[in-house]
């Protein structure tokens, strides 16, 4: 029996929903704490999640992938593919709409480099601030 979970990732919490194949839901708001992530993690792993799916959205998703994805098979998909599907729902049934989506599958994931790229890539966004600050600094 497969069982996927659905998150929708806020600034300042997260709504994670767990539907398996016989149609249990079981539905919970976390924080987006390091602690409260793991806990997150921790309670799918009971419930025996494989699959994992998300929005994009903003720079949110990047903290829940990063704690999450040595644990399970994780699924990132633009918020405009999810929105052209028919069915979708208010912000509180978000992560009720992304889980079900998953286990439908019918999500397309977006690219997720690994982590050594995504390292350097953070690395690169800095030195381009440091850049930046460097040129106003010595326009004013």
């Amino acid at each position: 029996m497969r069982t996927v979970s659905g998150l929708d990732v806020h600034k300042d919490s997260i709504f994670m929903c767990i539907l398996d194949e016989q149609g249990k839901k079981t539905e919970e708001k976390f924080g987006v704490t390091t602690r409260e992530i793991k806990r997150m993690g921790l309670v799918m792993r009971s419930l025996y999640v494989s699959d994992v799916c998300m929005e994009s959205t903003g720079v949110y998703w990047m903290p829940v992938w990063r704690l999450l994805e040595h644990d399970f098979q994780l699924h990132l998909v633009n918020p405009l593919f999810l929105k052209q599907l028919p069915g979708r729902k208010s912000d509180v049934r978000d992560a009720e709409w992304i889980a079900t989506v998953l286990l439908k599958d019918l999500v397309k994931d977006s690219f997720v480099p690994d982590g050594n790229i995504r390292h350097l890539r953070r690395y690169g966004r800095r030195i381009n601030e440091l850049n930046r600050d460097i040129v106003r600094g010595e326009n004013v």
